[in-house]
């Protein structure tokens, strides 16, 4: 087995508010990846005393340990789960009801000795690579699928659209939103790698159009991880007054990606 694992902030002045995990069991039966992609909070607050990455830490800790202890559980239940322990963490110190409390898209796989199961809550996504070469993503593409006109402002989202039903749905404080991720279950000799993906790093394909998904994930077996990375700030670094053209609000966002061959 060959996994990496490669996570970098959009801005050195700021912290990293992804999170990425891969786990293997000591029996080497099996094994899990997990990607969080921390919502950034506006500049008018959160209703919460901790940061976006005190959030991803303790939601994607928790998610890392139940899915390798817990085989038992679905993934759906496994987040509804480290949901609600990470609701508990500060539930007294912080207004959990507010729309910006501290949230995550979810990327979350774990394979047994049988099968390959997982889940995709928001706009990361996850590569799967079948044992005949073929590349299919896993998207939950309720935000995609959002006219641009709807996402006008930060107060519109939050009023309407973020965590509702006819919007889109992120890991926040409701352990209930699990049930609205995406999942599935394929068997294990039909897999023949994962890759996982936050948003800064699928720019390579869904912004700048260098690739489509199959050619991403090969990409990300040659060069690494890192390359795929590297490329993107390449790109970004060299059409930044293109922003608003191509729909960016950030020149660099945090660019995570976690690749596992089985």
């Amino acid at each position: 087995m060959r996994t990496e694992v490669v996570s970098e902030p959009g801005r050195a002045d700021r912290a990293n508010e992804d999170f990425a995990a891969v786990a293997v069991p000591a029996s080497g039966q099996g094994g899990c990846l997990v990607v969080l992609d921390g919502v950034t909070p506006p500049a008018t607050g959160t209703g919460c005393l901790h940061s976006v990455p005190w959030f991803t830490a303790r939601l994607g800790g928790s998610l890392t340990e139940l899915t390798v202890s817990a085989p038992d559980l679905t993934l759906r239940e496994i987040l509804e789960r480290a949901i609600a322990r990470t609701a508990d963490a500060h539930a007294s110190t912080c207004d959990l009801s507010h729309s910006r409390t501290p949230q995550a898209t979810v990327v979350l796989a774990r394979w047994l000795s049988d099968a390959v199961e997982y889940l995709v809550l928001s706009d990361s996504v996850l590569l799967v690579e079948r044992a005949d070469g073929s590349v299919a993503p896993v998207l939950d593409d309720r935000l995609a699928r959002l006219p641009r006109s709807a996402l006008a402002t930060d107060a519109l989202v939050d009023a309407t659209l973020r965590n509702k039903e006819g919007g889109f749905f992120t890991a926040a404080a409701d352990p209930s939103v699990a049930g609205r991720a995406v999942t599935g279950t394929l068997p294990r000799d039909e897999v023949r790698a994962l890759a996982a993906l936050t948003d800064g790093a699928a720019r390579w394909v869904e912004t700048f159009g260098e690739g489509d998904w199959a050619q991403c994930l090969a990409l990300v077996r040659k060069e690494g991880a890192g390359g795929l990375v590297e490329r993107v700030r390449a790109l970004e670094t060299a059409d930044h007054r293109e922003r608003a053209r191509l729909g960016r609000g950030k020149t660099h966002d945090d660019a995570t990606v976690v690749y596992a061959e089985l």
